[in-house]
Order: C-alpha cells, then structure tokens, then sequence
C-alpha cells in the first residue's frame, strides 16, 4: 500500500483545466508560502539538471544546496512515479524561446 500523500483531486482538475499560465501562477502562489515555492523551484532546477546530464556535485555548486538535496532529486527522478520524467519530456517538446 501507498501511504503518499495524495493531492485532492478537485484541484489538481482546477489546475489542468486552466489555459493560462499566468492563472495557474496565481492560484500557487495563493495555495503556497514562499518558502514552499522556493523549494519546489530549487527542487525543479535540480532535476532539470540532474536531467541534462550534470554530476550531482555541479549541481550541488551551481544551485547552492546540499549533496543530500541534490541525491533526494535524483532518487526522485530515478525511482519516483515518474511525474518528474513526464513533465521533462513536456518541457523538452516546447519550442525553444
């Protein structure tokens, strides 16, 4: 059994049903503190560059966090319920800016 928490699923259909980022952006940044969305923002930036091939101690230095921040991402992306994989692979399908 899976004793995860689990996002209620009313919100997370509020949140897919926007077709604006920036409405989506407003309803976190109400939902989250501040400190919530800066480790969700540290934790993404790890991923993206475990992702692109970067050793868990560049990481470490360009993102200015522990090596066990940096292993807690990569055991994420390695053995989690792939919500990291899937959204990497969006992200890599948009066009480049």
């Amino acid at each position: 059994m899976n004793d995860r928490p689990r996002l209620p699923s009313d919100l997370v259909d509020v949140l897919t049903s926007f077709r604006r980022c920036a409405d989506v952006d407003l309803v976190l940044t109400d939902l989250l503190t501040p400190s919530e969305i800066e480790s969700i923002a540290e934790r993404w930036e790890i991923v993206k560059r475990l992702d692109a091939g970067e050793s868990q101690r560049d990481v470490r230095d360009a993102v200015g966090v522990s090596v066990t921040t940096v292993s807690r991402g990569s055991r994420g992306l390695k053995y989690g319920v792939g919500g990291f994989r899937i959204a990497l692979d969006r992200l890599a399908e948009r066009p480049a800016s």
